[in-house]
């Protein structure tokens, strides 16, 4: 039953009633596991160019920069730094004062010049303590060292959002965030022919000044280097994503009686990149960022799944026009639908039964869609959803990108198709997301609502349920046409932990 005051929240957030409904249901009801044909290999599914294949996708990229083409780099950055530090907490919290034998710590302290915050980690501890990070290990004060790194008294790196913490030292004795080296690898691979790159960076609502300070302080020096202007737009997680909380017996969770609400995880910001007035959007998290020295084949593949876009984007054209203007003939059809299948891997049955103007509409719809390139790097051990073909509600299949939590792995033959998969998603795709006249696609009308996923929360000691939305390059994409393409593992440098940091691909 809701109350007058629930009704205030809702339309504070923006929430419908019918909304709010919908959410309680599917906690009831739960998500249904995907149905998947296979996992996504080479040559089914997943394209391996040569490279003569890559250079000519690289052009089409590039000439499409010089022709004045629309491009925009999209960071989701609102991830708080706190898990990257889990082992260094669990030490300052222990009763131990000395970090266990080959323990993430004691590693992090062996290598801690390092790191390239040692100078600002330096200068905390003699502000703190009175002495440098070197006369504190000596004298057996690791928890002092590890503490002036994460609490709020020191660099407070444990609670900082990932983004603003300092990852690369170079040897002219700067250094640089996450955020820094997205905008220079923008500055190398998304710049238009304007010499303006735009960048889009999603941030929480209390990181969003500090995101802002350093940006004013970095962006006029990178300006200069890089020889470009930046165009830096931020936003939010919409309050009208948000997903209302239930109790373990589905009722609503309630905290001194106001209904609770929690954000509704990165498939929330299909919301924020439908406002993103461009054609061509980057999208990449936050912290798979390289130093100069490594970024090679980084800005290569990124010009090779972009020109991939831009080449199928060129058919997809060629063939609606066609379509729209009846100019078109039976070879033309059955070129189409080569096209479909072997480019885009998308395949029907039902498209066998249908003729003349019936499958010409079928194609039409199947080509007017969002489209994406995704990178797909071969699976050596990383975490990371994978690329898989999966069927869609309307009985066709198409490549997917799927969680674990998404595929029923009490089916034998689901779990051999997840052991014989041979690649993961690093996060790093392209899209194009308006239609051949420029007008915008409306986003959220291509999520698929029931690939979210359910998991069992707490609040102040209190157990809850909170709802997830189809991930933003899961479910929320669903409908979108969708070609894998495999690239190098040197292109995926994520920072999951602190100790990432000290890889050889984040010394420079």
């Amino acid at each position: 039953m809701l109350t007058t005051e629930d009704m205030k929240t809702l339309e504070a957030k923006g929430v419908s009633q019918s909304e709010l409904e919908a959410q309680i249901e599917r906690f009831k009801t739960g998500f249904p596991f995907l149905k998947i044909a296979n996992s996504a290999q080479i040559g089914n599914g997943i394209m391996k160019l040569t490279p003569e294949e890559e250079a000519e996708a690289v052009a089409r990229w590039k000439k499409y920069l010089a022709d004045g083409g629309e491009v925009c780099k999209f960071v989701p950055a609102s991830g708080a730094a706190s898990r990257m530090f889990k082992s260094l907490f669990s030490f300052v919290e222990g009763e131990a004062d000395v970090p266990a034998e080959e323990s993430d710590v004691a590693k992090l302290i062996a290598d801690i010049h390092n790191l390239a915050f040692i100078g600002e980690l330096n200068d905390v501890a003699i502000k703190l303590y009175s002495k440098d990070v070197d006369a504190l290990i000596a004298e057996g004060e690791y928890k002092k060292v590890i503490a002036a790194i994460i609490l709020p008294e020191g660099l407070n790196y444990g609670n900082l959002p990932k983004g603003l913490l300092t990852f690369h030292a170079y040897a002219d004795g700067t250094t640089r965030t996450p955020v820094e080296e997205q905008l220079v690898e923008g500055a190398q691979s998304a710049t238009g022919a304007d010499g303006v790159v735009h960048l889009h960076f999603t941030v929480s609502g209390n990181h969003r000044q500090l995101f802002a300070d350093k940006l004013a302080a970095k962006v006029p020096a990178l300006e200069e280097k890089m020889g470009v202007k930046f165009d830096i737009s931020m936003s939010e997680q919409k309050a009208s994503t948000d997903t209302v909380a239930v109790n373990p017996d589905n009722t609503l969770f309630r905290e001194n009686g106001s209904l609770v609400f929690r954000p509704g995880g990165h498939g929330a910001l299909i919301a924020n990149l439908n406002d993103i007035d461009s054609a061509a959007v980057f999208i990449k998290n936050i912290d798979n960022v390289v130093p100069d020295s490594f970024r090679d084949a980084t800005l290569q593949y990124k010009q090779v799944i972009a020109g991939c876009m831009m080449q199928a984007h060129d058919k997809i054209e060629e063939y609606l026009r066609k379509i729209n203007e009846g100019n078109y003939t039976i070879e033309d059809v059955r070129e189409m639908i080569e096209f479909l299948h072997k480019t885009l891997n998308v395949r029907d049955e039902q498209m066998k039964h249908l003729e003349d103007v019936d499958l010409v509409l079928y194609i039409k719809n199947k080509l007017d869609r969002p489209l994406r390139v995704c990178g797909m790097v071969r699976n050596e051990g990383e975490p990371g959803g994978g690329p898989y073909i999966a069927y869609n509600a309307d009985g066709s299949t198409s490549p997917q990108i799927l969680e674990s939590h998404q595929i029923d792995l009490s089916r034998d033959d689901y779990k051999a198709m997840m052991a014989q998969a041979t690649h993961f998603n690093p996060v790093d795709l392209v899209c194009y997301i308006k239609d051949i006249d420029g007008n915008h696609y409306d986003l959220p009308k291509y999520v698929d609502p029931a690939t979210g996923f359910i998991s069992n929360k707490s609040l102040h000691g209190k157990e809850l349920r909170a709802l997830e939305l189809p991930g933003l390059w899961n479910g929320a994409m669903s409908d979108w046409n969708t070609i894998f393409v495999e690239v190098p593992i040197e292109t995926f440098n994520p920072v999951k932990t602190v100790n990432d940091l000290l890889r050889p691909t984040h010394q420079g």
